[in-house]
């Protein structure tokens, strides 16, 4: 199966358009991919801020 698949691809960049369509589906994984991490990454600097500013006005009040 792999090997089919790696022949189509080989059909397929033999072509200017199709290495295009090849490049073009690569970066269109890359940056859903990419949307996905850094929609996690925000959550989290959002919650470290909010933890860290929490620690910062214990610390003042009671220091």
């Amino acid at each position: 199966m792999l090997a089919a698949l790696v022949l189509a691809l080989g059909g397929l960049t033999s072509s200017p358009l199709g290495t295009l369509l090849v490049a073009l589906v690569a970066i269109t994984v890359i940056v859903l991919v990419g949307r996905f991490v850094l929609s996690v990454a925000w959550k989290l600097l959002v919650v470290a801020t909010i933890l860290v500013g929490a620690a910062w006005v214990v610390t003042t009040m009671l220091g």
